[in-house]
């Protein structure tokens, strides 16, 4: 290979470390179980294009969101020992160029949007407002945590749009899964910044609450994801297999709290990235199973 394409390959690099690639495992099979549900339960037709600007629209949105939240955090960053070596900081990125990356995502999102339907082009603003206004939050409040739920939990209702045109019931109760769990497992994550959030003036559950009180509120709203995953299995009427599922992905909630102790942090990242990515993964193809068999 070139030394031209050895830098290329290294900024590529350096962009999808930048934007944390591997954590589109925690929305992505949520738009899928979104977009099957209106492909198989609600019975529309199946076409590969939309599929296709679905998923486009959650790699330019997702990465819109991170490459923003990093570009606006990079001053934060830069004090924090555990974050001082991500890529703006660390002077590997430049944030000018990371404040273009964001704007050419969000004109690319904007652009599929459009050509998805009219719906979804009129929305595709407020859900851009909603995940790039999430990187302001933990500037005045410790509610941060439920907003990047939020944002998150736009995945399963964006991609049954993207299908149907039209709201339903069943993906709203998917995303209020997304909420819940993401909320509770980004409290988790926070965990690690506690002082440094409350030295710096930041708001978190954490730094609000302390370490003790804060898994307490992260427990509650996983008690309340897992309340929802079982509402909407009866309610949809999902087979064994949707149940399955459901069971590995609330197993995998309480194995991610047995983990992380008040006085215990080292596993954090075990119950933040890999109890959660598999978790997400396993629920999805469970639930894509049932509404398929």
């Amino acid at each position: 290979m070139s030394v031209a394409g050895i830098t290329m390959l290294q900024r590529v690099k350096d962009y999808l470390s930048l934007i944390k690639f591997s954590h589109t495992v925690f929305a992505l099979p949520f738009a899928l179980i979104g977009f099957s549900l209106a492909v198989i339960y609600e019975r529309h037709s199946f076409e590969w294009h939309l599929l296709v600007k679905m998923l486009l629209c959650m790699i330019f949105a997702r990465t819109a969101a991170m490459a923003f939240n990093r570009y606006l955090d990079r001053r934060i960053d830069a004090r924090n020992p555990r974050t001082a070596k991500r890529e703006i900081p660390a002077g590997v990125i430049e944030p000018k160029s990371a404040l273009w990356f964001v704007i050419a995502n969000c004109i690319l999102f904007l652009i599929t949007c459009y050509f998805i339907n009219m719906l979804v082009f009129y929305l595709s603003f407020v859900a851009l407002f909603v995940i790039l206004f999430y990187s302001y939050t933990k500037r005045f409040t410790a509610l941060c945590h439920l907003v990047l739920g939020v944002g998150l939990s736009l995945a399963p209702i964006g991609a049954y749009l993207v299908v149907t045109g039209e709201f339903s019931w069943l993906p709203l109760m998917f995303s209020g899964i997304v909420i819940t769990w993401v909320s509770g497992f980004d409290i988790i994550y926070a965990l690690q910044d506690e002082r440094f959030d409350r030295d710096n003036r930041l708001h978190s559950i954490p730094a609000a609450l302390g370490v003790k009180h804060a898994l307490s509120v992260s427990s509650l709203l996983h008690i309340i994801s897992a309340g929802l995953v079982i509402a909407v299995g009866f309610i949809a009427l999902l087979n064994w297999l949707y149940w399955a599922g459901a069971a590995l992905f609330i197993g995998l909630l309480i194995y991610q709290h047995t983990l992380v102790k008040p006085h215990d942090l080292s596993k954090v990242n075990i119950a933040f990235m890999t109890t959660n990515g598999i978790g997400s993964i396993i629920f999805a193809i469970f639930t894509i199973l049932s509404l398929i068999f």
